[in-house]
């Protein structure tokens, strides 16, 4: 029986479309899935071709998936302090951080950029699982004087390297000293919008932010691509091989609700992601503060894996966990994301492996689909471990 890899999506009125579906789409879209109960296109037809474009020159992303939970009101700040466990005292307005949503048992639920747009005025923007009813209900229990809603948002993706001529071309020269992480509210021909130097690459880029994004979704993309198009401007998909050379975990791949941030790499060496000794009795602190004096039985582990290539992570080619077995032949774990990496030439991914494999050099074994190849534990992230290639910015001359 011939098994088609790449099945097509049924418009389906359950299932919610980006601003930008009718848009994006023009661009010949290769393959949809579902991410927050919504289309999302995932390539373009050439994933690598993709990952290449990204590296070289400026790409445009339909990211309209990333639903915003907004929160407001007179307890927001101590509302949003309290839902995740790095100290918002430390972020300015006008600031983004990367957090963790955590559960009572210290699992991961959602890990959001987070954006702090007033004093008690935040958003979160979400990866692929449900947080809206999460904090409504919590937030109903606490009795908190706070308003939480999806607003009319919808996020787009400039990133690469050329990214910063198309934000000049768009917004003028200003737009260059928005630092790493934070955000500003600009205006666009009469769109109301958020600039964040943000997104899922660890390449330059910036996210774009736009208010009534239903009604004016179709001429904000049109705008941005007419002015990416003098800079080799390409629409493409999530480029999961950047994330993964990059060390970025992936929400529902890496990281899920029964993972806790010790076990993926947060929390014992530092504490910016996890702060234990914060004032704020955050949701899961007491579990945390048990797992980090007990322990972890298991970790997420760079490996590099041998034979064929095992694809780009979206292409249809790839299998959708890669059991990892000692030498001797004991199933011990799981891979959780894996490419193949066109500039390291070689697979890369991660691993979810018992603590004591988790030693760089330790071998282990991989079933493929090439069957089993070697494989040994690596240090990661596999490139620009300081994150110096998104921080680093070239002011451009202002257009003529």
């Amino acid at each position: 029986m011939t098994i088609n890899p790449q099945p097509g999506i049924l418009q389906y009125p359950r299932i919610r479309k980006s601003p930008y579906f009718y848009a994006s789409r023009k661009h010949h879209v290769g393959l949809y899935s579902v991410y927050n109960h919504t289309y999302h296109p995932r390539h373009y037809g050439d994933p690598v071709g993709e990952y290449w474009h990204l590296l070289e020159a400026v790409t445009l992303w339909d990211v309209g998936v990333e639903r915003q939970v907004e929160i407001t009101g007179p307890d927001a700040f101590e509302f949003t302090n309290m839902l995740v466990p790095r100290d918002l005292t430390k972020c300015k307005v006008g600031q983004c951080k990367y957090v963790f949503v955590t559960n009572a048992d210290g699992g991961i639920i959602n890990d959001p950029v987070l954006l702090r747009l007033g004093e008690n005025h935040f958003w979160l923007s979400l990866a692929d699982s449900d947080v809206l009813l999460w904090a409504k209900g919590l937030a109903y229990n606490l009795g908190m004087n706070v308003q939480i809603s999806e607003p009319d948002v919808g996020p787009v993706q400039v990133q690469g390297p050329r990214s910063s001529k198309v934000m000049v071309d768009l917004f003028g020269e200003s737009i260059l000293d928005v630092p790493y992480y934070y955000a500003v509210e600009r205006q666009l021909d009469g769109m109301d919008v958020v600039v964040s130097r943000t997104g899922f690459t660890a390449e330059l880029g910036y996210e774009i932010y736009l208010h009534n994004a239903s009604r004016d979704g179709v001429r904000l993309w049109d705008r941005i691509w007419e002015a990416g198009r003098p800079h080799d401007l390409r629409v493409i998909g999530p480029c999961h091989i950047r994330r993964i050379e990059a060390g970025i975990l992936s929400w529902g791949n890496d990281i899920t609700y029964d993972t806790n941030p010790f076990e993926v790499g947060y929390g014992f060496e530092s504490t910016w992601m996890v702060d234990l000794e914060q004032e704020a009795d955050f949701v899961g602190k007491d579990a945390l503060r048990r797992i980090k004096e007990t322990g972890i039985s298991r970790k997420l582990v760079g490996v590099e894996i041998g034979g064929p290539s095992v694809g780009s992570f979206n292409d249809g080619s790839m299998i959708d966990v890669f059991a990892v077995h000692e030498p001797g032949g004991a199933r011990v774990g799981e891979v959780t994301s894996a490419c193949h990496s066109p500039r390291l030439d070689r697979n890369v991914g991660y691993a979810m492996v018992p603590i004591e494999y988790q030693e760089i050099g330790t071998r282990l074994l991989v079933e493929t689909q090439h069957g089993t190849q070697d494989a040994v534990v690596v240090e990661k992230p596999f490139l620009d471990p300081t994150k110096d290639i998104p921080k680093r910015l070239e002011r451009t001359a202002a257009p003529v």
